[in-house]
């Protein structure tokens, strides 16, 4: 057997040597688990997504319903259809890049209008006990309704994803390799309810 001197590594070399290849190995683990981390984020909104455009289908088929009553309040019906597109658009840069804070943060704010816009057609709608009783209008309602729940559970699993990557991006040493590789933090989904929306009356279809 070869002696490290006839390989030509004194001991000293090969400990570096050794040292290097843990740095590299250890370095490549945490970069494979933000990637890891930044896919389950990815995966995450997906599921959010899938209720967003639950809701974003459902809104119009609302605002219809709710024309044919409401014949002196297009502006507020026009609210909601333009708040509506908003969200859907700014969801849909989201789901590019979900990890992005920026994209994230614009599709809270477009949410929020959007639930402050229709908190203020529920409003309105106090008013108009014919739409109150009509049978899509309360179907389309509680449809809506349950949409929302299921958009708080997607938003909390995709919160807890990020939760995940942000401690890997920010807790030393994992940080070292995130900063190096361009991984940072990502955003949370916020409630979208605005003050106003949680003012609003609710109308009970």
């Amino acid at each position: 057997m070869e002696s490290l001197d006839a390989l030509g590594l004194a001991p000293t070399t090969l400990l570096k040597w050794l040292l290097a290849a843990a740095v590299l190995a250890w370095a490549a683990w945490v970069y494979n688990r933000l990637v890891r981390l930044r896919n389950e984020i990815a995966n995450a909104f997906a599921q959010i997504d899938v209720q967003l455009k639950r809701r974003y289908d459902l809104v119009p088929n609302l605002v219809e319903v709710a024309r044919k009553y409401l014949q002196h309040e297009r502006e507020t019906l026009e609210a909601v259809t333009a708040a509506r597109n908003t969200a859907r658009a700014a969801a849909d840069r989201a789901k590019q890049a979900p990890a992005d804070p920026g994209l994230i943060g614009a599709l809270a704010a477009a949410d929020g209008v959007l639930g402050g816009a229709l908190g203020r057609l529920m409003a309105v709608a106090e008013a108009y006990p014919e739409l109150k009783a009509d049978k899509t209008m309360r179907e389309l309602s509680e449809e809506l309704t349950h949409t929302e729940n299921r958009v708080a559970f997607a938003r909390q699993a995709f919160n807890d994803a990020v939760l995940d990557h942000n401690n890997a991006v920010q807790h030393f040493p994992s940080l070292i390799v995130a900063r190096l590789t361009g991984f940072r933090p990502a955003a949370m989904l916020e409630a979208t309810a605005s003050d106003e929306e949680r003012r609003a009356p609710r109308v009970q279809f």
